[in-house]
């Protein structure tokens, strides 16, 4: 039996490599709902946004989900490693019930991201293992379950706070979600034992308990969609979970057993959620094509700009959830990440996790105390922008606004002092042109050379002691 599996896997896997061999990223296929088009182009205005990786896993500091996934990947190890597979995964499903973050104050975090210039928020409404932030009536295993620590908190329903804080900062709500659900029946059934990431039943043999599944996850959307206000996104993960003529080779290479075709019906969800919340960005992460409305590089910037609508999102420490000795990326490299993406037509979502009690790390709450402080002087020459090439030259980046003026911000090194002369070629300001730093208002001298475009910085800016990166405003350039 095994043999004759892995020969049938092997046709599979031929079948779908001589499909997509010749393009392995399908090309992006552009909204048509002209609501939906309006949303995203204000999107791509934002810039900037927080993601929240938070559940009971939290209290084990181990990473989101994955622990419980009978994967041998790195991500995918129980700590403490020895545990035999149904024991433990008996003990992570406890920690439902122990999950108590007594000192949850989303309105710190609320302004917290709000002062660091951070204009969408996506929360982790449901992971992977299947527990929900949110009061579902599809299951128990959520964070208002009667037996649960918290859920005689008066704001046990953890989503509904989280978004409401938020928007009363002004700050754009949406909703991640992931479509595969390790906890409950449908997906994984426990008449079997799970094998890797995907169904453990045949879907053809059992097509009922997939519709089961179809529904389930249907009805949990439409429950954020209609109980927990203005929604802007919602973000599905779990990007396996696909029809299976839209393998490619890349989600092939995440599955241990023979692809199934795991469609879930998204252009019913996609119009029941915009339904409920027009204009609504829909991103189906990875799974290219009408319900991907933009795309989203994990932990990567990208080479170049893309031709279309993307975000990177990444983590502010080492890890998308909570350990209790994450260590934080300098808000050099931040702030230089940031603008990298925003030069090349990105959106930047930041990862922040709180730990098992409801407070953030204070190395977060500093690290964005302190972009803030970059953002407010230099925000004009983020947000609202898009890419103009040449995009970069050396440690000088460029954006440009609707309007047609362009900034040149230059990268600075950590604790490197400001040249006194910064130099760029591909974008030239028209004559007379009149070049300033943001946040000083003195008129720049600048001149063309044959090397490019010179512009000198007098020592009364470089005494100011700017960090990680300046803007020059530009208000037009000659024409490429």
């Amino acid at each position: 039996m095994k043999k004759k599996y892995l020969v049938l896997l092997g046709f599979a896997l031929l079948g779908f490599n001589s499909l997509h061999a010749q393009n392995e990223e399908p090309p992006y296929v552009p909204e048509t709902d002209q609501a939906v088009v309006k949303k995203l182009d204000e999107w791509q205005d934002w810039k900037f946004g927080m993601i929240m990786h938070w559940g009971p896993y939290s209290q084990w500091g181990v990473v989101e989900s994955w622990s419980i996934c009978p994967e041998d990947e790195g991500w995918t190890q129980r700590k403490p490693a020895g545990i035999p597979y149904y024991d433990y995964l008996k003990k992570y499903e406890a920690l439902g019930k122990t999950f108590n973050p007594v000192h949850f104050n989303p309105e710190k975090w609320a302004k917290a991201a709000k002062d660091a210039g951070m204009k969408y928020l996506v929360f982790t409404t449901k992971h992977h293992d299947g527990f929900c932030m949110f009061d579902t009536k599809q299951t128990d295993y959520k964070i208002t379950a009667a037996d649960g620590a918290f859920s005689k908190n008066p704001r046990a329903n953890l989503a509904k706070e989280v978004f409401q804080a938020f928007r009363e900062e002004g700050i754009h709500a949406g909703a991640y979600f992931s479509k595969p659900d390790w906890h409950t029946e449908y997906y994984w059934w426990s008449y079997f034992p799970p094998k890797d990431r995907n169904p453990n039943y045949d879907l053809k043999k059992y097509p009922e308990r997939w519709n089961q599944f179809k529904q389930y996850t249907y009805n949990q959307i439409e429950e954020l969609m209609t109980g927990y206000g203005k929604l802007d996104i919602l973000w599905l993960d779990g990007g396996w979970v696909r029809p299976l003529k839209q393998q490619t080779k890349e989600s092939l290479s995440w599955s241990q057993t023979a692809p199934q075709d795991q469609d879930i019906d998204m252009g019913k969800i996609a119009t029941m959620a915009r339904s409920h919340q027009p204009g609504l960005i829909v991103v189906d992460r990875s799974v290219h094509g009408p319900y991907e409305n933009y795309r989203t590089p994990e932990q990567q910037i990208p080479d170049k700009p893309l031709s279309y609508p993307w975000e990177t999102c990444m983590t502010m420490g080492s890890s998308w959830s909570y350990v209790p000795d994450d260590k934080y990326k300098s808000v050099n490299v931040l702030i230089h990440n940031l603008v990298d993406i925003v030069a090349k037509g990105g959106n930047y979502l930041l990862n922040v996790a709180p730990g098992p009690d409801g407070e953030l790390h204070n190395d977060a709450y500093t690290t964005m105390k302190h972009i803030g402080e970059w953002i407010h002087i230099n925000g004009d020459a983020i947000y609202g922008t898009r890419a103009v090439a040449p995009y970069k030259d050396g440690k000088v980046c460029f954006t440009r606004k609707k309007d047609g003026s362009v900034y040149a911000i230059y990268l600075l090194d950590q604790n490197e002092k400001l040249p006194a002369v910064i130099s760029f070629k591909g974008l030239t300001p028209v004559k007379g042109a009149r070049l300033q730093v943001l946040g000083v208002n003195n008129k720049l001298v600048w001149k063309t050379t044959a090397a490019g475009v010179e512009v000198q910085i007098p020592a009364s800016i470089r005494d100011k002691g700017f960090q990680h990166a300046i803007a020059i405003k530009i208000p037009a350039v000659e024409k490429l």
